[in-house]
């Protein structure tokens, strides 16, 4: 898959609530091979917005880079690889 700069987030985690800088990005679920198929999220005005697939809930943190997410373990890249621990 070509990077489109859209941030894809993962909840191999299992967590109810993941923080987010991105008002516009993809839930993929599980990391692959597991994952549910990749779904653009828009929050546009809001704040939160639940996955259709798999019940995460994604909070709007604005005090986070755009692309980041708390905790870091649930931002994936087209690689498959998840962001080291700064």
């Amino acid at each position: 898959m070509a990077d489109t700069g859209i941030p894809h987030f993962c909840n191999d985690l299992g967590l109810t609530t993941i923080e987010v800088g991105s008002k516009e990005f993809m839930c993929i679920g599980a990391k692959p091979p597991f994952d549910h198929p990749h779904i653009f999220l828009d929050l546009g005005e809001d704040t939160e917005k639940v996955c259709p697939y798999c019940s995460t809930l994604y909070r709007y943190n604005p005090d986070l880079a755009p692309g980041a997410a708390k905790p870091e373990a649930c931002v994936w890249h087209d690689d498959g690889e998840t962001s080291a621990a700064a």
